[in-house]
């Protein structure tokens, strides 16, 4: 019998608003990481792959290749290659879902629709980093202005007593609206659902230009909050799915992890 190679590799993936890694041996994952990012891109981009190391009980020295990817890449100086993060977010869904075809990202600064073939190579996407109001930053601001920690927010606006609506797709016009609806004495809970229609059909519109294809997996920090999961997938009239075997918001992190694997074999 063929005796498997152990092979241990890592990703790490540094965006706007949180820094994340993986180690993996092989396709099972030793260790994973979520931090705030700092600002210094360098020091996060350390401390979230030392946390992972010392949670696998591993040494840098282990680790056969790493593969850095994110808004912040060009900043992780452990990397022994970088890689475009809408293909290490094809990866990791892929990996999770073969039937995936349609990936929506929504990352703390950015959203991200992804299209895969039959072999998860990415044939289209579309990313959208301009504006704010489709993405995490646009909860944050929004959860801060009702007085919600941004981890209840989910919940607290699954349902609805009163159907409002937020007409601006615009995050600083969007607030000033929240703000009129507060003073209107709206339940917060009608305001919270609102918003979260109004991200998703924001979303949704940006999909559509590439036609959605099933199975459509959401993933990304967003895709934790069971509101905007629920609105997004009414939004788009599909059975959305989301990666339950690990925290969705490390995604991108493991499709690097796996292309490490890939280009070390």
């Amino acid at each position: 019998m063929e005796r498997i190679r152990i092979m241990i590799t890592a990703g790490c993936d540094l965006g706007s608003r949180t820094a994340k890694a993986v180690i993996m041996e092989n396709s099972t994952i030793l260790a994973s990481a979520v931090i705030p990012a700092r600002l210094n891109p360098v020091e996060s981009a350390e401390e979230v792959i030392n946390l992972c190391l010392e949670k696998a009980e591993l040494s840098m020295n282990s680790i056969k290749a790493i593969v850095g990817t994110g808004y912040g890449q060009q900043q992780i100086p452990f990397a022994t290659r970088l890689e475009s993060e809408i293909v290490c977010h094809g990866k990791g869904a892929f990996f999770h879902y073969p039937s995936a075809r349609t990936i929506v990202d929504i990352g703390g600064q950015d959203s991200k629709i992804i299209k895969l073939d039959e072999k998860g190579n990415v044939i289209q996407y579309s990313y959208n980093d301009k504006c704010a109001a489709g993405t995490g930053r646009f909860l944050e601001i929004m959860a801060d202005a009702l007085g919600f920690d941004l981890e209840d927010i989910g919940e607290a606006g699954r349902t609805c007593v009163e159907r409002l609506s937020i007409s601006n797709q615009c995050v600083i016009f969007a607030e000033t609206e929240v703000v009129s609806l507060i003073n209107e004495e709206k339940e917060p809970g009608d305001i919270l659902n609102a918003l979260f229609r109004a991200m998703a059909d924001r979303v949704c519109s940006q999909a559509r230009g590439l036609l959605i294809e099933y199975d459509v997996i959401m993933t990304g920090g967003v895709a934790k909050n069971t509101g905007v999961f629920e609105a997004l997938g009414q939004s788009m009239g599909v059975s959305l799915k989301t990666i339950t075997d690990m925290d969705p918001q490390l995604n991108g992190a493991m499709g690097a992890a796996l292309i490490a694997g890939q280009i070390s074999s």
